[in-house]
């Protein structure tokens, strides 16, 4: 056991390191020299290497402390991250700006203005000063558990600075800069690896790695740009004041920042770093205009996802010119045939690019894009690079149409198009292009979730003959396995175990691994509240399936198709004889005897006594089901703070709406309290 005064100096030393730390990465304004620096780290190794008892997980020598994962947890945000709404031009801005003025009935108020970082969005939650989450975005309501990731990022606190609110949670930016993304494709090209295509995905990918080494070795960075949460708050009424007073708890703060008193003064800010964004160490696609005020922000509050006191102001997609060599068609696991460019390689806003969107066979002939042409591509941010047309002036007559295949570029079956679809599609659900992108999606995360089985294991089993549908899967042995080249035992039985463990997944979840059109997984999810198995839902009419609130006859009328296929049928039965959940199970007691059976709630707006997810949780436990939109068949809108559209809807069709308090009244009533 170590005694008081080893105990004392290894908490200087942590204090002193913290201190240098932040100079050096946070403020850019290191006091002692790296040789000092490292003598610091050193000594305090030794000492915990002494005395491992004394190892804290905020401890400075813990940033890379953690043995790669077998996967991420989810996190629910205490708040939704939410989404901004764009402005593409000053028209659009100043419209974003009267819209505010009215809705404060002409109170006048400063902004500020923040680059928009083109990096990945997350939450770190610091509990008594310490930092023991972080977690990425995700979906807005729910991310990945990537502490330990997060942890090997220097210019993250383990620690604050000096005293903040007990339980604390802040938003920031994790980017890779321009320098660190060089030279690490530059490592790669040296080792005769591919390389990256651009700083955003690969920060990202990095963050997202099982292994916090390989985190750590990315050289990421960070800007907090928000806080999220602070227990018993004491920090400041407006943005600007926060980030100030987030920077002195020892969070980076971008030094660009400002705060502006009028529309006139945040286009001047726009337009200087619509020059200079090249400039930056960190690629750039906007700036983001907040409204200072805190007040102000829960005055006016959120439509949808989008708060209404702030705007993404977009710098204008970066366009090149670049010849299109071909137009190359790939097929999609719902059979579509997708037509791409194959353009010769150009660099756009730092990514090189040698494809590009073309959307489908209508889009290209409206645009007249012809092979051969030098073409005109964009790329605006994260989205994927598009062809937005030909430079007709320098064509030269040998530039030739493009036509859509009259089969299928993979199984050579007859391609169909309905007039109602924008697209053509091969109609043989045994085409080997369409069974691998399907077998990627049945096993990925949100359908069967068979980890350790992603896209290349894929394609090696269909090689190989060991799959011919997705049931197939449930038939494979561990020597088959491995007799596959650079198949371990090791990950042998993680597959076999993990296909295993598949075959419980709720009846909702097969529904969405099975790849029906149009069934994403909210429609699995409405159709299993309705209908308890697999042969239920098989078994229904058209009609039967648009009864289902937010089921459509498009939907209704894909899933007919679907379960009239004799191949897909003859899947289902080998699915069952495998043993896989094929029925849904009643929360309590037989689904006809809960209380809300029959009856359809849509939530709209925040809550605060409980998150949207256990919410709609709460109701299918009793029965109800939920949807996203209001339709005539809603039973109840629920309405949260800010409601959006819906409440417009609701109105429109005398749906009955239920706050808050009357929505908890209704529960315990019902014996489920908050």
């Amino acid at each position: 056991m170590a005694d008081t005064k080893v105990q004392e100096r290894v908490d200087q030393l942590r204090k002193e390191i913290n201190y240098h730390n932040n100079r050096y990465h946070v403020l850019d304004d290191p006091v002692v020299s790296d040789s000092q620096f490292d003598k610091l780290v050193i000594e305090l190794k030794d000492l915990e290497t002494q005395h491992p008892e004394l190892v804290t997980p905020d401890s400075p020598t813990q940033r890379v402390g953690a043995p790669p994962a077998e996967g991420f947890a989810q996190v629910e945000h205490s708040l939704p991250m939410l989404s901004l709404a764009n402005a593409f031009n000053y028209q659009e801005l100043e419209a974003w700006y009267h819209r505010v003025t009215n809705l404060l009935e002409g109170a006048s108020f400063d902004m500020v203005c923040e680059l928009k970082i083109d990096g990945l969005a997350v939450a770190l939650t610091y509990q008594d000063g310490r930092l023991v989450q972080g977690a990425t975005r995700g979906d807005g309501y729910r991310g990945e558990d990537v502490t330990h990731n997060l942890r090997t990022i220097n210019s993250i606190p383990l620690s604050l600075l000096e005293a903040g609110p007990p339980r604390l949670e802040v938003r920031g930016e994790v980017f890779m800069s321009g320098e660190a993304f060089a030279k690490l494709n530059k490592e790669r090209e040296a080792q005769g690896e591919p390389l990256y295509a651009n700083p955003r995905n690969t920060a990202a990918g990095s963050v997202r790695q099982l292994d916090p080494a390989m985190t750590a070795s990315r050289n990421l960075e960070i800007y907090v740009y928000a806080l999220g949460y602070a227990q018993e708050n004491g920090m400041p009424d407006n943005q600007w004041d926060t980030l100030e007073r987030l920077k002195e708890l020892g969070f980076r703060i971008s030094l660009h920042n400002r705060i502006c008193r009028t529309l006139g003064e945040v286009e001047d800010y726009y337009r200087q770093w619509l020059e200079e964004r090249h400039d930056l160490p960190f690629q750039a696609d906007g700036v983001v205009v907040k409204v200072n005020s805190f007040e102000y922000q829960q005055q006016l509050g959120v439509v949808g996802r989008e708060p209404r006191w702030a705007v993404a102001y977009k710098f204008p997609a970066e366009q090149v010119v670049t010849r299109l060599l071909d137009i190359g068609v790939n097929v999609g696991r719902t059979g579509s045939l997708n037509p791409f460019a194959i353009l010769e390689p150009v660099v756009v806003g730092g990514a090189t690019v040698k494809m590009a969107t073309l959307h489908n066979e209508e889009d290209i002939h409206r645009k007249d894009i012809r092979i051969g042409d030098w073409v005109t591509v964009e790329r605006a941010g994260e989205v994927i690079p598009q062809v937005i047309g030909p430079v007709v002036a320098r064509r030269t007559g040998k530039e030739k149409v493009f036509q859509m295949p009259d089969r299928c570029t993979v199984c050579g079956t007859a391609v169909v198009k309905s007039p109602d679809d924008a697209m053509h599609r091969c109609p043989n659900t045994a085409c080997p292009a369409q069974f691998f992108e399907l077998l990627k999606h049945f096993v990925g995360k949100g359908a069967m979730d068979i980890d350790g089985l992603g896209e290349r294991w894929s394609r090696i089993l269909i090689d190989q003959g060991l799959v011919e549908d997705v049931a197939d899967l449930y038939y494979i042995t561990k020597e088959q396995l491995l007799g596959l080249e650079r198949m371990g035992d090791k990950l042998a039985t993680r597959i076999m175990d993990n296909i295993e463990v598949s075959k419980s997944r709720p009846l909702s979840r097969v529904l969405f691994a099975l790849g029906i059109l149009h069934i994403g997984s909210e429609m699995a999810d409405l159709l299993t509240q309705s209908f308890h198995s697999i042969d239920e839902i098989a078994a229904a009419t058209e009609e039967q399936l648009t009864d289902v609130p937010g089921i459509g006859p498009k939907i209704a009328a894909s899933v007919v198709t679907y379960f009239g296929v004799d191949n897909n049928r003859e899947v289902i039965q080998k699915l069952r004889a495998a043993g896989v959940k094929l029925e849904q199970e009643a929360p309590s007691g037989e689904a006809a005897d809960l209380p809300l059976k029959g009856k359809t709630f849509c939530l709209t707006g925040t809550l605060s006594s409980m998150s949207r997810s256990k919410v709609e949780a709460k109701i299918k436990a009793l029965g109800g089901s939920t949807s996203s939109n209001v339709t005539r068949k809603t039973t109840y809108l629920v309405v949260g703070a800010d409601p959006g559209s819906k409440l417009d809807a609701a109105n429109r069709l005398g749906t009955e709406t239920l706050d808050e308090g009357q929505l908890l009244e209704l529960l315990e009533t019902l014996g489920i309290r908050a």
